[in-house]
């Protein structure tokens, strides 16, 4: 190769075959690191969240469901999802599919960045992967292990696929909806499809939505952390590029996830006297949830702001009206999935259009979008700022709908397969019925511990407390 054209570059800079001209590698590096974040925040990240966030009997369970799909999601990702997910279309809803795994394919250019295809297949199966795990909370404690290991492949094929294609491939929405980092099309679809899955797979025993402590709350917030720092990699690669709107985007990011914590945290130490760490986990994953689908393209000021509402409208939702709710209360949603991500993801792709800066619209997708509704005014463009917020309902409605629908259609097929749930015996005995084995925890089951007002009141969790106080 002729480095003639790169005279006064270091010559760690010189292209090779093994990075050609286009290929920049400050951008490389950090697509790869950022795209590994995402995945730290699964695997370990919820793994050990959902293990020390449930019952002693329940962990093994429920760590081994994240763990599990994440292994399924990349197989079926690298074969078949991720062209229906950003291939050629096949429908205006979705590609057609088609394996990721060819030396031309994963070699080459991505189109819209200077890293390989390579690249972009990873970090696109790290948000895959993510999507599935998150619904998984819904779930947790009682899901037959054998309906979920057909779920994923089913849901992530005919779900995820089809909001992914939609919104940020080539579908027919993708024109219209503002989403950075994944608002709708990761944490609506989530809450949404959880909260049905939910329905169909039905509640745990009546003791355990009464009373269903963590089993290790340090455990908790190691799995909390990881979640946190992680999203670094989830909003901070979207540009596809070492750039401001990265950098930007990251600031963003812990600005509105610390304030929605602190807020959730007033909340309760307001409402309830006390400060709960579970509330606190749930503010922090709020906060993280409204930012994503403006995280680059919002000021710091807006960050701010989101997070004041990302950490009060979710808690509303979930420890005021899940309560008063008939409908709420019929599904057992074990973690809160709908509020914290159904509502908090709907929430930030309103707020988006609405603080969206138009220069900043402009750098990440030059002149594709209205100018948020803040700025419309300013500019003489307040139609088009309102015809944006129209859109992210109409987007909302979309996903909502379509993962309502098809995530009922594949649990009534898997019912008539296997069942959704697991059966009594194994619902009473918990992982060594289910896996033949059990996790060790500090301080016992939980079952054996006497019931406090402080485990009644202090998870914030409707499903999880079971009642009213």
């Amino acid at each position: 190769m002729n480095n003639s054209n790169f005279q006064g570059l270091p010559k760690a800079l010189y292209p090779d075959y093994g990075s050609p001209e286009w290929n920049n590698k400050g951008d490389n590096a950090w697509q790869l690191t950022a795209a590994t974040l995402v995945c730290l925040q699964s695997v370990p990240g919820l793994v050990i969240l959902y293990g020390g966030m449930v019952k002693k009997k329940r962990a093994v369970n429920s760590a081994f469901m994240a763990l599990y799909a994440f292994a399924a999601v990349l197989i079926c990702w690298v074969l078949w999802a991720h062209h229906m997910s950003f291939g050629t279309k096949l429908i205006s809803i979705v590609g057609g599919p088609k394996v990721a795994l060819t030396e031309k394919f994963i070699l080459a250019q991505y189109p819209l960045g200077n890293v390989p295809m390579a690249d972009f297949v990873y970090y696109q199966f790290a948000f895959a992967a993510i999507t599935v795990i998150l619904l998984a909370g819904s779930l947790l404690g009682r899901m037959n292990f054998n309906a979920w290991v057909v779920f994923v492949p089913l849901w992530l094929t005919f779900c995820y696929t089809i909001g992914a294609f939609t919104i940020w491939g080539n579908g027919f929405l993708e024109p219209y909806i503002i989403d950075y980092a994944g608002g709708f099309v990761i944490h609506l679809s989530s809450g949404v499809a959880g909260f049905t899955a939910a329905y169909w797979v039905g509640p745990r025993h009546s003791h355990d939505r009464q009373h269903f402590p963590p089993n290790n709350i340090i455990q908790m917030l190691g799995g909390a952390g990881f979640l946190w720092l992680g999203w670094t990699g989830f909003n901070g690669r979207s540009p596809f590029s070492v750039n401001g709107i990265a950098s930007l985007a990251i600031l963003n990011t812990h600005l509105c996830t610390a304030t929605s914590l602190l807020v959730w945290v007033s909340m309760d130490m307001i409402v309830y006297k006390k400060s709960s760490v579970i509330g606190a986990v749930q503010g922090m994953i709020t906060g993280l949830v409204c930012i994503t689908p403006g995280a680059g393209i919002v000021f710091p000021w807006a960050a701010l702001l989101m997070g004041i509402l990302s950490g009060s409208i979710p808690w509303y939702t979930m420890m005021v009206l899940h309560r008063k709710s008939a409908f709420f209360q019929s599904v057992d949603d074990t973690l809160g999935v709908f509020h914290t991500h159904a509502v908090a993801g709907t929430l930030g792709g309103l707020l988006s259009s609405i603080f969206a800066k138009p220069n900043l619209l402009t750098l990440m997708y030059g002149q594709k979008y209205g100018p948020g509704l803040a700025y419309s005014f300013s500019n003489g463009e307040f139609k088009k700022g309102l015809s944006q917020i129209g859109y992210q309902l109409a987007g909302a409605a979309f996903v909502t709908a379509w993962n309502g629908v098809m995530t009922s259609l594949i649990c009534i097929l898997i019912s008539r397969i296997v069942s959704l749930r697991m059966n009594e015996d194994d619902l009473e005995s918990g992982d060594d019925a289910a896996h033949g084995e059990e996790a060790s925890a500090l301080w016992g089951d939980g079952d054996n511990m006497p019931t406090s007002r402080h485990w009644l009141i202090s998870p914030r969790i409707p499903s999880l407390c079971g009642r009213n106080v």
